[in-house]
């Protein structure tokens, strides 16, 4: 096979951080004021603002508080896990490597005695019927490193008693979450909004609220986790007060992401970007005999991290060592032509590849890159390196 000749106009698919909205520049954040104090009222607007605009565009119930944490969505997750859970049993969901990370905190690094494992290989669900909503649940909504993710809520119930705890970071802004069954909802800005690293997103309901001020967990909080203070929320973590210093440049970036989103027609026309993308790559898979799409049910495949598991026969019956070895082949032929950056799975999934498909994605580009997916292969996957 020739090599293409056309490339995309940008080779950013990388799953995180993803690339920025077409048109972005430094230049476009020039209400950035360096050197100004986060604790300043100008700075403290611009922090709120972050808060009210997610809220209009995921249109999340007023009810619902609406933080800005440290360290990114893990940072998220670690806060809600370490303060909420314990009160009673937990149910945690496994399909892929970052649910098995949040097993370890619960069951491992939290000791909770009472953990059930709801587990499935990668590219299938667990059984989500077998949840019990009288416990604590805690699942990502989208399996950023299998691309498989739950397709609805109906799974859980209306009338639970236990929590839902959700990793929802390559979910929000491309699927249209379900607020009234979700009671912890976690992402950060560098997914589907491109935004930067280093900060996450805490969204409570009103039941994570009452859990928080009515359970005080049998284990020491290290400062940058606590979300109460003698027994009551602190509010100014979701007014714009941050619990530690952060990046207002990263701050201007996440506005402008915003106010890109909601030029566009707000969140049906991000999950509509979503979707056509994703769609795109899988019509693509459907007329190749070498891949196909590692998530098993059409109706679980992921909308933003679509993940690529290389099927031809010859490649299957490899070791795994030398599985990896000609996907990192590939990937290193596809960077060094500015064809494809950071397209190489997950390190702890199977081998293969991982083409995120985020909203500010553009089909052109994903158009430009399937030829270079296939002379990657022709030249490197199918044949011994």
């Amino acid at each position: 096979m020739s090599k293409p000749r056309i490339k995309p106009a940008n080779p950013q698919f990388s799953t995180g951080p993803c690339k920025k909205r077409s048109g972005w520049s430094l230049a476009e954040l020039s209400g950035y004021s360096p050197g100004r104090s986060h604790r300043s009222q100008l700075c403290r607007r611009k922090l709120a603002e972050v808060t009210i605009a997610s809220r209009r565009v995921l249109q999340i119930p007023e009810d619902w508080r609406i933080g800005i944490v440290p360290a990114s969505d893990t940072g998220a997750v670690e806060i809600a896990l370490w303060n909420l859970l314990g009160e009673r049993g937990v149910d945690a969901l496994v399909w892929e490597s970052f649910g098995r990370g949040w097993l370890v905190d619960v069951r491992d690094h939290l000791k909770l005695d009472d953990v059930r494992i709801h587990a499935a290989d990668y590219g299938y669900l667990p059984d989500l019927s077998q949840i019990d909503s009288g416990r604590d649940v805690v699942f990502t909504w989208n399996g950023t490193t299998s691309g498989v993710r739950v397709p609805n809520a109906d799974w859980i119930s209306e009338t639970r008693t236990g929590l839902t705890i959700c990793d929802a970071t390559s979910a929000a802004f491309a699927v249209d979450l379900p607020w009234e069954k979700l009671d912890v909802v976690t992402y950060s800005w560098q997914k589907v909004m491109g935004g930067e690293g280093a900060h996450g997103m805490l969204i409570l309901s009103p039941a994570a609220v009452n859990r928080l001020e009515t359970f005080v967990p049998a284990r020491p909080l290290p400062k940058i986790f606590r979300l109460t203070k003698n027994g009551k929320l602190i509010d100014g973590i979701f007014q714009g007060v941050t619990i530690n210093t952060p990046s207002m440049l990263a701050v201007e970036d996440a506005l402008d992401g915003l106010t890109w989103a909601e030029s566009i027609g707000g969140l049906p026309a991000l999950i509509k970007r979503c979707n056509r993308n994703a769609s795109l790559v899988q019509d693509w898979i459907d007329q190749r005999d070498w891949v196909c799409n590692l998530a098993v049910d059409p109706q679980t495949r992921s909308n933003t991290s679509v993940c690529l598991k290389i099927t031809d026969p010859a490649f299957d019956n490899l070791p795994e060592d030398d599985q990896r070895a000609r996907v990192k082949a590939m990937v290193q032929a596809l960077e060094a032509e500015a064809a494809a950056f950071d397209v190489i799975g997950y390190p702890d999934a199977l081998p293969g590849l991982r083409i995120w498909t985020g909203a500010t994605i553009e089909p052109d580009d994903l158009e430009a890159l399937f030829p270079w997916l296939d002379w990657a292969f022709e030249q490197f996957g199918r044949d011994s390196i």
